[in-house]
Formats: structure tokens, C-alpha cells, sequence
């Protein structure tokens, strides 16, 4: 996963008792919290976000549920493994349905480090439309393919991880029908450029399908597997959303440093 920069290792004037690899991934993650925040893609204490412990791949990450995406620190991350139990304990807990989606996915895609799910406005708006995303941007090429879809079975529960996995299949994005978005990443900034770059797709749809007569332009299909492919060669070898990590967290730092506490 991408490096956070250091802290001093301390939460409360209390040493800290995280690995050096554990303690930068709650950063990350925490910084992922607060960049949903700060992009106006929170739900109150309603979706999570998870990270894998680069320690313990059977152990992940997890907000406390109750805590709001802007209050979200790295020791205030909870600890769990993949079946669910939470094996460093807080005063908050967590969500039932955060548990049963995050344990699904990591437990079913061992390639994946991050997850991220929202309910956005655009995001639920597009998930309740029957065909989905259309190719009707340069971002919503990005996905051309590469995009699977869940059927909405209520409000997650145990016994529906392994549908969950079986529609995410090798795609790192995923539309939960009639409910919102999933996207992942083999590291945290990889997963919150893909959820950044999803919902701005949706966003745009919406804001389409608002505006004019209602006649959508689609780009042609030769143009949609051509655009795909060249996503896949500019990225390369490269992890995406590496590059612009350390910028994010500037960003952050300059507007609320406290994530890294």
C-alpha cells in the first residue's frame, strides 16, 4: 500500500502498539475516510471502507460504528478477522452489514487490499437505473467491461457473501443494484481513486439524463473496448492512484491532520 507519511507513533500521548506496516495502512485508511468526507460522499455512519493488515491478511480494518467519516483517526480503526470477530476491542463497534460485505470480499479476493462502499445520491441514482452505467464519458470508460453488478437483496446479512463475490468476480468495481457502489483497489489510494472515479461517472449520468431532451449520445462500442485498453496501457505495472496518494494527504493535512492520530 502506498506510505503514509510517519507520525510519531503516539495516540494520546500513549505509545503506540501497532507494527510500523499496521500503523501506516490505519493511516491510509483514515485518510481514505476523510477524502470521502471531504468530497461530500459520506452517509452519515451508514458505509464503511476497509484495509487489509499487510501483518495479518486474515485480519482487516474497519470504522467504528457511530463515529462520522470526518472523525475517523488510524487508532480509532477497528481490528476483525474474516469471520467477523473483532479481535481488538472499542467502545463502538460495528456495523452488521459493514462486516458481512468487507469480510466477503477480502476473504473471496485475496488480490484486493481495500474496500470502499457508498451511498452517494449519484451512485444509489445509477444503481436504481436497469441498465446501469452507460458509456457516456471518458470516466465511465474506465469501467467499460470491468463492471459488475449485485442484485439488491435488502440490507446485508450473513449468508449472502458468496453471491457477493461471485458477481464482483475479477472486476475491482461493482454496482449494488437499488443501493450504491463498491470499488476496490490492491491498496487503499488504488481503491479511492476507483470509488472517486465511479462516482464521478454517475455523476455525470445523472446530470445527463437531467439536462436537454433526454437524447443521450453513447460512444460507439469500437470506441468503449479502445478507450478500456488504453486505461490498461497507461496504468502499466503501476498500481493506479499511487502517484497522487501523497498529494491527497497534503490536502488533508493542510485542511485536518488529526487522521493520523
Amino acid at each position: 500500500m502506498a506510505a503514509a507519511r510517519k507520525t510519531k507513533g503516539k495516540t494520546n500521548g500513549k505509545k503506540q502498539k501497532y507494527s510500523e506496516a499496521d500503523w501506516q495502512t490505519r493511516v491510509n485508511l483514515a485518510a481514505c475516510y476523510r477524502l470521502v468526507a471531504l468530497n461530500g460522499m459520506t452517509d452519515l455512519d451508514a458505509t464503511h471502507i476497509s484495509a487489509r493488515s499487510p501483518e495479518n491478511p486474515e485480519h482487516i480494518f474497519l470504522n467504528p460504528f457511530g463515529m462520522l467519516f470526518h472523525e475517523i483517526t488510524a487508532s480509532s480503526l477497528v481490528k476483525l478477522d474474516l469471520d467477523g470477530n473483532i479481535v481488538e476491542q472499542n467502545e463502538y463497534g460495528l456495523n452488521p452489514a459493514g462486516v458481512v460485505i468487507h469480510t466477503a470480499v477480502m476473504r473471496g479476493r485475496p488480490d484486493l487490499n481495500s474496500v470502499v462502499h457508498t451511498h452517494t445520491r449519484a451512485g444509489m441514482g445509477v444503481a436504481a437505473q436497469k441498465d446501469g452505467l452507460l458509456p457516456l464519458t471518458q470516466t465511465s470508460l474506465r469501467f467499460y467491461g470491468k463492471l459488475s453488478y449485485h442484485e439488491y437483496e435488502g440490507i446485508a446479512e450473513p449468508g449472502e457473501e458468496d453471491r457477493l463475490v461471485e458477481h464482483l468476480g475479477t472486476n475491482s468495481a461493482m454496482i449494488l443494484r437499488n443501493h450504491g457502489l463498491l470499488a476496490c483497489g490492491r491498496s487503499v489510494a488504488e481503491a479511492w481513486l476507483m470509488i472517486h472515479e465511479l462516482e464521478h461517472a454517475c455523476q455525470a449520468q445523472v446530470d445527463a439524463q437531467a439536462g436537454g431532451n433526454g437524447n443521450l449520445h453513447l460512444v460507439p462500442k469500437e470506441i468503449c473496448e479502445s478507450t478500456a485498453q488504453q486505461y490498461i496501457r497507461f496504468t502499466g505495472n503501476k498500481i493506479p492512484g499511487e502517484r497522487a496518494w501523497p498529494a491527497h494527504l497534503r490536502t488533508l493535512d493542510r485542511v485536518d491532520s488529526s487522521y493520523k492520530t
